[in-house]
């Protein structure tokens, strides 16, 4: 079993940044892949970012690539999204999730656990 607990969302204006964390317990922290999802108010929640075991890979969504930036600390047990360039379009409860295996996905149905979510609110 893996807990994660998401924390670093808050509100800012268009044009700035905001760091994410994702603190996970539990069962050892450096086998699993780690994703960052979205879900805005009415909408389906997508693919944000993903990062392999090993922190080598990591994959993008296109409407935040060159903005943000998925990290991890395995010693500190640790998943970070930093996120750039902020858009009110990126206004969303933000849910990191965690996943058996190496290779990073972007599809919600392979993951097995999931934080509670923190809510980033971008003004204009």
């Amino acid at each position: 079993q893996v807990q994660l607990v998401e924390s670093g969302g808050g509100l800012v204006q268009a044009g700035g940044s905001l760091r994410l964390s994702c603190a996970a317990s539990g069962r050892t922290f450096g086998i699993y892949t780690m994703g960052w999802f979205r879900q805005g108010l009415g909408k389906e929640r997508e693919s944000v970012a993903a990062i392999s075991w090993s922190g080598d890979r990591s994959v993008y969504a296109d409407s935040v690539k060159g903005r943000f930036t998925i990290s991890r600390d395995n010693a500190q047990n640790t998943v970070y999204l930093q996120m750039n360039s902020l858009k009110p379009e990126d206004t969303a409860v933000y849910y990191c999730a965690a996943r058996g295996g190496k290779i990073p996905s972007q599809r919600e149905s392979e993951y097995d656990y999931w934080g509670q979510g923190t809510q980033v609110t971008v003004s204009s």
